[in-house]
């Protein structure tokens, strides 16, 4: 399965009707107006999104963790496929901001389940070498959108997933995979408009390849 990492937060980068639909999730999200959460989350496959040009890095399961939403509603954006061990701006989890407020039920709902173990050490160091493939080979289109590199934390939560994050200016992305038996990432990226631009590297918590190009 295919899951998105929206990872950019200048809203120059994004259409009218994309920042609006954004906003009106972000505010209906923040004021606990669920009926609109749910039927934009789906509707857009947005439930992993922030506020564009936000700060706190909220997504609509945060703000349902710290107002105490409703469990159908908690369950049902789960359902839609929101991140349980996704992390906020200040580094919390959803349950971290349930078990902080006092939803002690929906703490324990929140709580990561993960399908597949990766070493937290060897995690991070694979998004430290990630990080450095994604910006070697487009920094200055990072700098200018202000691109946020993925965390790969989401894909512990999946038996198999690619994880897409497209980059604007781009016209394409990195498809992220992690391997099901050991630390290592397979990570192809190109460009759509761009013939032969295409690239395949390796990557271990120790170091990455470039392993294929020209696809």
């Amino acid at each position: 399965m295919e899951i998105l990492w929206w990872g950019w937060y200048r809203r120059k980068f994004y259409s009218e009707a994309a920042i609006a639909v954004r906003d009106r999730l972000a505010d209906a999200a923040r004021s606990g107006d669920w009926e609109v959460v749910l039927e934009l989350a789906e509707r857009h496959r947005s439930v992993n999104t922030t506020r564009v040009g936000g700060t706190s890095g909220f997504t609509p399961l945060h703000q349902a963790a710290f107002l105490g939403g409703p469990v159908p509603v908690v369950e049902r954006l789960l359902e839609l496929g929101a991140w349980r061990t996704l992390r906020t701006a200040d580094g919390d989890t959803a349950a971290d901001i349930a078990a902080a407020n006092g939803h002690i039920e929906l703490a324990a709902l929140l709580a990561p389940r993960l399908v597949r173990e990766v070493d937290a050490t060897d995690l991070a160091q694979l998004e430290c070498q990630l990080h450095g493939v994604i910006l070697g080979r487009v920094l200055d289109l990072c700098r200018d959108c202000g691109f946020r590199a993925p965390p790969l934390a989401p894909l512990l939560e999946y038996p198999e997933a690619t994880m897409w994050a497209a980059i604007p200016g781009m016209y394409g992305g990195f498809a992220i995979e992690l391997a099901a038996d050991r630390a290592e990432l397979d990570v192809s990226s190109w460009c759509r408009v761009a013939g032969g631009s295409g690239e395949r590297h390796r990557i271990r918590p120790d170091g990455f390849e470039l392993v294929e190009k020209g696809f």
